[in-house]
């Protein structure tokens, strides 16, 4: 008996001891996979920001590597610069930037010589601060062919501006500059000129613009207020036990739907988030809305609890309040067959890849279409909104919160981050996720034959 009574103690400290690992075990793995969820958001707008940088600083014809080897011998690729300077960094085999090169088309397309406009590309130092030209190349014309050729061949005018600077060629005024067009090709050359000068130009006004609007506080308006107002008070009904008072709750969803819905109008979508993910997110001019958008996405990610979809979405909110009136009448919810459920919930995951797929290649398809929150704002909604709201609303009168189950694509990205503590699991989401970064990537990859076929 005294040996058993020792065995035991042990015993018991070793079962403590393996749940403690398990819990560390099952925590390490919950947290490796939300870095994973997060990681999977951010490969998918990086690829869609990046090839919109792209798209804008190559146009319908990029320069080619082969282009540039008369100026950088060492060329081996070339890589977007994400600057208003919008040209293309030359990089050699080891991935260093040997120099710098861009086209003045289409900026300088309006600037016409004898019979249309002249693309040039012009090649630079390496320099970020204050590039100096290395020289210029008539890549394409719509003038006469001779006038072309004349300018061309003439090297004074052709090396009128090596070693001049960035500033220095924005700032030149050919003919102040005593820059004299090509013998019996002047307007041909002094398009040229113009349209350097005009690209140059370009590039420093918007870099201007962008220095003075990152100098500039944000600025939040009444709708900013308000929007921060309503996710301090989801916060408090997410995180206390306000939100098991039904009465509560069915007021601050009425409050919803009239003040974040039809008042103020800024609800997160597929066409907000993609806008923002090409482009940039303007915390700046709209704080309120940003803040929202963060807080949607965060939350979830490390408390398991689904903020947004559950405490501030005014569509959500009109579904679970109709369910609640129409139960009244109904006996029980209409079942969905199997079979019908199963298609159905393929439907978010394709709309996500439709909205991924449209952005990239820039196609002018309106995305607010696919979704119903453009419909609160009455008189600026279109026909399609409008058709997915009430469908919606409709739905949810005989299957709760059927929209959010079968239809809602930011529902699903906004679920998809979210944690699911110890139970959680690498399941179906994550390679869906998986599949839909590689798609994304493959889009980049072919992003130019692809658009060309699609749009011509």
């Amino acid at each position: 008996m005294p040996a058993l009574k020792v065995i035991q103690p042990i015993a018991q400290g070793a079962d403590s001891q393996r749940g403690i690992g398990v819990t560390r075990g099952s925590r390490l793995k919950s947290f490796a996979l939300r870095i994973y969820r997060a990681a999977a958001i951010i490969a998918i707008v990086w690829l869609i920001r990046h090839n919109q940088i792209r798209t804008r600083v190559e146009g319908s014809d990029p320069i080619k590597v082969e282009e540039v080897r008369s100026f950088f011998p060492a060329a081996r690729r070339l890589d977007p610069d994400p600057s208003e300077r919008m040209g293309m960094w030359v990089l050699d085999a080891d991935g260093r930037q040997v120099g710098y090169v861009l086209r003045t088309s289409p900026v300088s397309d309006k600037i016409v010589g004898y019979s249309g406009p002249t693309d040039t590309l012009v090649a630079l130092t390496p320099d970020k601060k204050s590039p100096r030209v290395v020289g210029i190349k008539v890549r394409h014309s719509l003038d006469t062919k001779q006038h072309v050729a004349d300018v061309v061949a003439d090297e004074d005018f052709m090396g009128t501006w090596n070693g001049k600077s960035w500033d220095e060629v924005a700032g030149m005024d050919p003919r102040a500059a005593g820059i004299e067009g090509v013998s019996g090709a002047s307007l041909t050359s002094m398009s040229i000129a113009n349209g350097i000068r005009r690209r140059f130009q370009t590039s420093n006004q918007a870099a201007e613009s962008a220095a003075a609007s990152a100098r500039r506080p944000p600025h939040f308006s009444v709708a900013d207020v308000g929007i921060l107002l309503t996710v301090a008070v989801a916060i408090v009904f997410c995180f206390s036990r306000l939100r098991g008072r039904a009465w509560a709750r069915h007021l601050f969803q009425i409050a919803l739907i009239v003040y974040l819905g039809f008042i103020n109008g800024q609800i997160l979508a597929q066409s907000l988030l993609a806008g923002w993910a090409a482009s940039t997110v303007p915390w700046r001019t709209a704080p309120g809305l940003a803040l929202l958008a963060a807080v949607a996405l965060v939350v979830p990610w490390g408390t398991r609890r689904q903020l947004y979809c559950s405490h501030i979405c005014p569509h959500g909110a009109a579904q679970e309040l109709i369910g609640r009136v129409t139960h009244r009448w109904r006996k029980q919810p209409w079942a969905v067959p199997r079979g019908i459920d199963r298609g159905l919930r393929w439907l978010p995951p394709l709309l996500v890849t439709f909205v991924v797929f449209v952005t990239m290649l820039n196609l002018p398809l309106n995305l607010a279409g696919i979704e119903p929150f453009d419909a609160y704002l009455i008189r600026a909604a279109g026909a399609a909104t409008i058709a997915v709201a009430i469908a919606g609303l409709v739905a949810a009168a005989m299957v709760p919160m059927a929209y959010c189950k079968y239809g809602c694509p930011t529902g699903l990205v906004l679920s998809f981050v979210r944690a699911h503590g110890k139970a959680d699991g690498f399941g179906r989401r994550d390679l869906a996720a998986a599949a839909m970064v590689l798609f994304a990537f493959a889009i980049y990859h072919w992003e130019p034959v692809l658009h060309r076929w699609l749009i011509g």
